[in-house]
């Protein structure tokens, strides 16, 4: 079974089956959850190999690029959802976003298998009856269920109760509590008055803090959201460009090639046909999950 493509929609509960002895790749982005409907198979990974009975559910990362596996016995029939986390802009904080990305290849954070007993079993399977199963309800529900399982991992630390003392610990705080979109929408100016320190300094500690500098991290955002853009709507490529707060669309291409490997028009025609072939440069992360650990500590 062919490997799904990045551009697939995220945020959809449908059913796959495999073969006897058949397999998939699970290299598609985002986070993913897997019940086991009828036939048993097993996820493999050189450092770890699950056996996945019936009714019992997988939640793994794309990011971990794993098997999943069908016995040799019986056709191996599957429920299947799958989030992105870089696409919830408005749900997810910055911070968020980023520690999800840094654990995405953990392999004791980013793969975990929950037994048919499981209230994470039951819950699967409530949600995927018709009536949910491809409505907003479900969708919901699934992000519900995401949070339930990984939102220990998130939750990294307790807010204090004293404010911040200096710019970096302020820094922190605002990453932990604003959601990402917001974030695009600040000055570097507005951001030095809400750190109350220098220029200088606010660029030396969001370095530190966030592992690239303020206008790098704006414009990966900003293409990011016309990556989406782009494959989710029909707006004009310069209407995307504006969109994403690129004012020069000679600019935004430039940009969106150098980010993506394509140009902004290419990559939608691509993903229209199905086929990607110039692969996505991954995004520019936190060089560890430690990183992200050490941040959420402050």
């Amino acid at each position: 079974m062919k490997p799904k493509h990045s551009f697939e929609p995220h945020l959809v509960l449908k059913q796959m089956i495999l073969a006897p002895g058949g397999e998939m790749k699970a290299q598609a982005p985002g986070w993913h959850f897997l019940q086991v409907i009828s036939g048993v198979g097993c996820w493999e990974h050189p450092r770890q190999s699950l056996e996945l009975p019936l009714g019992s559910v997988l939640a793994f990362s794309g990011g971990l690029k794993g098997v999943i596996r069908a016995s040799q016995l019986s056709d191996f029939l599957l429920r299947v959802f799958r989030l992105q986390p870089d696409r919830l802009t408005g749900l997810l904080t910055w911070e968020e976003q980023r520690y999800l990305d840094c654990s995405a290849t953990d392999q004791q954070f980013a793969a975990r298998v929950f037994s048919s007993t499981s209230e994470v079993a039951a819950k699967f399977e409530k949600i995927s009856k018709p009536e949910t199963l491809s409505g907003l309800r479900g969708r919901l529900q699934m992000l519900e269920l995401f949070v339930e399982v990984f939102g220990n991992d998130l939750q990294t630390h307790k807010p204090h109760s004293e404010p911040p003392v200096d710019a970096k610990a302020r820094l922190v705080k605002l990453l932990k509590e604003i959601p990402a979109f917001e974030l695009l929408e600040l000055s570097f100016g507005d951001l030095v008055r809400e750190m109350r320190c220098t220029p200088r300094h606010l660029s030396r500690i969001f370095k530190q803090v966030v592992g690239m500098s303020f206008r790098e991290k704006q414009s990966e955002a900003r293409l990011l959201r016309a990556r989406e853009l782009l494959m989710t709507t029909e707006s004009k490529v310069v209407e995307v460009a504006l969109e994403s707060g690129y004012q020069s669309p000679c600019l935004f291409n430039l940009l969106f090639k150098r980010r993506f490997g394509v140009t902004p028009a290419k990559w939608r025609d691509l993903s229209k046909k199905g086929n990607l072939s110039a692969r996505p440069r991954p995004p520019l992360i936190l060089k560890s999950k430690g990183q992200a650990l050490a941040l959420a500590s402050l």
